[in-house]
């Protein structure tokens, strides 16, 4: 066993001793598939505190022949699936945490040098009786194994695009690195797999990438790994239930992560976390801090802080995501700078219909610091005022209402008021408070139509007068409390339980540039 060659099971075992593991060796599964075929070049892109690490240690310890695998693996999901014992502890395997060799070097060249050094050391003391064309280099000696033992190499790369985070503005130094990942991994016999991970896809230089034979499984589509990217549904509940933890606020915290193949994806470190500790908190901050965040909602780019404000305000917005080169500085447009945003794990990515939005009350949390610290006093000033906006909706206080409905249309003037679905934006914005007490729900089926706006208690808050928002256009505030009650609005939120009942109507006259409320209680 070696330092880089065959490592071992040492950090899977410790993730085993673990009081919470969830077993997601599953993705072994689809590796199995694709080992020593075309397709055996995998790239697996996820946020921080998703699990990158962990996967990484499993896979590692799976196909290292130095480890008795099937005795490990024995009781996990990976021991049902065809091919378990076929591929188990059958290969050398190389596994390398890029962060560790950049930490240690002063530039790229050092860096490269190091990795070399490293590898060699381990692969000339595991076979030192070889006849070697050129000890000093490595792609060469790890050939001479292969035509000596006929026996192919599973590599696996850590951390793969910390370069590409911490270099961002050395672009030689990122073009040096990729050339020798084509080195050591393209067009190579004696690679069965190969499996990379980090938080960005794979940089694109030009028209083509270095690395255009990896299959890339990013946040923007996991595809057939989706289900394991973070945490399941089913998964969340089970250990809500061991700990005695609500599942509302687990989901209302850490869900978010919507992906299609799968459905509900929760961030891992973040459920752990609360489940050790017994206390729902932001634990996202332990790791990141929001100045991360601060520095790309900042930039200056068309149609960014519009965005921002509109996913902060409950609503979606399209992105094409295309364009987006896979690092950290070269960015083109808003679109570039809300995919990485997705990267990050900022932002969630519905793939079907390519929108972005803020996943759950965590993330949120993070918008709400990085705005309130920065350039955006708008934001800031709307949260503050918010709680008084709700007890002003309470109390029936119309004046109130519509004056604060005015002040936050003024604040978040960047969102032009086209139409109502804009001013719903503003109005979400407005009631950031309510969201501690209430499900804030857009366009809420009735039955007759869709209520514009509609918050219902959350269930700790039962006590609570549900709220209906209707949104008029250029007519007065009863015609908004006549088509609540005319398409039986009310019954819809009867249905949910809720027995008090607050109608609001809110106009807004595009001449005069005037707000009216008009407020009643059922």
């Amino acid at each position: 066993m070696g330092i880089y060659l065959n490592p071992g099971a040492k950090k899977l075992q410790k993730a085993l001793n673990s009081e919470i593991y969830i077993d997601k060796s599953g993705i072994i599964g689809y590796l199995n598939r694709v080992v020593d075929t075309e397709q055996c070049f995998v790239c697996v892109s996820r946020p921080r505190r998703f699990g990158k690490s962990m996967a990484a240690n499993l896979i590692s310890a799976y196909y290292d022949r130095t480890v008795d695998a099937k005795y490990l693996f024995q009781n996990m999901k990976i021991a049902s699936e065809p091919g378990f014992t076929r591929y188990a502890g059958q290969y050398d395997v190389i596994k390398l945490n890029m962060q560790e060799f950049l930490s240690n070097s002063r530039d790229m060249g050092e860096m490269l040098a190091l990795i070399r050094k490293s590898l060699l050391w381990d692969l000339l003391e595991a076979y030192p009786d070889f006849r070697y064309f050129d000890q000093t280099n490595l792609s060469r000696t790890l050939m001479d194994i292969y035509r000596n033992t006929q026996r192919q190499v599973v590599i696996i790369i850590d951390e793969w695009d910390c370069v590409f985070r911490e270099e961002k503005n050395h672009k030689q130094e990122q073009e040096a690195y990729l050339d020798f990942l084509r080195d050591l991994l393209k067009d190579k016999e004696y690679v069965a797999l190969t499996y990379m991970t980090g938080i960005l896809p794979i940089k694109k230089y030009g028209t083509h990438s270095a690395l255009n034979m990896f299959s890339e499984f990013s946040m923007l589509d996991q595809g057939a790994l989706a289900e394991y990217t973070g945490f399941s549904e089913d998964e969340v509940k089970g250990l809500c239930q061991r700990y005695d933890m609500d599942f509302v606020q687990a989901k209302e915290w850490y869900d978010g992560y919507y992906l299609e193949e799968c459905g509900d994806i929760y961030s891992p470190r973040s459920v752990v976390q609360s489940m050790l500790m017994h206390k729902f908190n932001n634990y996202w901050n332990q790791t990141e801090t929001f100045e991360a965040l601060r520095l790309y909602i900042d930039m200056n780019f068309d149609g960014l802080r519009d965005a921002i404000l509109t996913v902060m305000a409950g609503g979606r917005v399209e992105i094409d995501s295309r364009s987006f080169s896979n690092d950290m500085t070269t960015f083109h447009s808003a679109d570039d700078v809300l995919t990485l945003l997705v990267h990050l794990g900022y932002l969630g990515y519905d793939f079907p219909h390519k929108e972005i939005f803020i996943p759950n009350k965590e993330i949120m949390d993070e918008f709400v610091t990085a705005t309130t610290r920065s350039e955006w006093g708008e934001v800031l000033r709307s949260i503050k005022k918010s709680k008084e906006l709700l007890q002003a909706t309470l109390e029936g206080n119309e004046a109130a209402v519509a004056g604060g409905i005015a002040a936050a249309h003024l604040e978040t003037s960047h969102i032009q008021y086209n139409d109502e679905n804009a001013l719903s934006y503003t109005i979400s914005l407005a009631y950031y408070a309510a969201r501690e007490c209430y499900q804030m729900i857009r366009e809420l089926p009735t039955g007759k139509g869709f209520a514009d706006v509609v918050f219902v208690p959350k269930a700790r808050y039962a006590d609570k007068p549900a709220i209906i928002v209707e949104l008029k256009w250029n007519v007065d505030a009863d015609t908004a409390i006549e088509q609540i009650k005319r398409n039986d609005y009310p019954q819809a939120l009867q249905d949910w339980g809720s027995r008090a009942i607050i109608l609001v109507g809110i106009t807004y006259d595009k001449k005069s540039k005037e707000h009216w409320c008009k407020i009643e209680n059922i």
